[in-house]
């Protein structure tokens, strides 16, 4: 079975995944920073009858980055990472004369520093995959100047580069930073907790990212809102 490490698997976007991925036979290794949730998240995940390894701890910690892939190698390598952990510098969002330092520095440690690091763990094992994947969750905050995101878009941002770059690197890789769109999540609630329009609940994307891995086009920058068009 294909194995696969997703990061912020507890909740949100990365629980979906994770549920989509075990229905079709997926072996996962799961990272969220609280243990109860991921506990939870885990044991229902398993239920599609898969192997599931959960790992509580945070993402810029060189040692856990290290333990989630020895999991996925015992598991039988890894095929698939996930980069969904993410951090937005403010809670909630501040313009960028209010953005603590350090709110930047985790927000950029945890989106993009983390994420290159683990891919940096599992490169070795993703390239004997003979179908190596990293998806690197991005923002369209990423691309646009929306106010108040410029602290999260910067660090999503230098996310999508390294992506692009390391897609040129590694050829024999499929490497895609991917904009999920708008999307009812609790990130987003932290984010902007005076905004109460209705968005889609992150289910409603995974269609997109499951065409990514049964298509595997070039490796690149995708919209989920563009890959659903015309999935059923």
């Amino acid at each position: 079975m294909p194995v696969a490490i997703i990061t912020g698997a507890s909740k949100g976007l990365g629980r979906a995944l994770a549920d989509a991925l075990a229905a079709r036979g997926w072996d996962l290794v799961l990272n969220a920073r609280t243990a109860d949730v991921l506990a939870e998240t885990a044991g229902a995940v398993a239920a599609h009858g898969t192997r599931v390894e959960a790992f509580a701890g945070d993402v810029t910690d060189a040692g856990h980055r290290a333990a989630l892939v020895a999991a996925a190698w015992r598991l039988g390598g890894v095929d698939l990472l996930v980069s969904n952990a993410s951090a937005l510098g403010a809670e909630p969002l501040v313009r960028l004369e209010e953005l603590p330092l350090a709110g930047l520095r985790r927000a950029l440690e945890v989106n993009a520093v983390a994420a290159l690091g683990l891919v940096q763990e599992a490169l070795p094992l993703l390239r004997v995959s003979g179908a190596g994947t990293v998806i690197a969750i991005s923002s369209d905050a990423a691309a646009e100047a929306y106010e108040t995101w410029g602290g999260y878009g910067a660090s999503k941002a230098a996310l999508d580069h390294l992506a692009a770059v390391l897609g040129a690197e590694e050829p024999g890789l499929r490497v895609w930073a991917v904009d999920p769109g708008d999307m009812a999540t609790d990130l987003y609630a932290a984010a902007v907790p005076q905004d109460t329009e209705p968005r889609p609940e992150p289910v409603a994307v995974v269609p997109a990212f499951l065409r990514l891995l049964d298509e595997r086009p070039v490796s690149g920058r995708y919209s989920a809102p563009s890959l659903l068009e015309g999935v059923r």
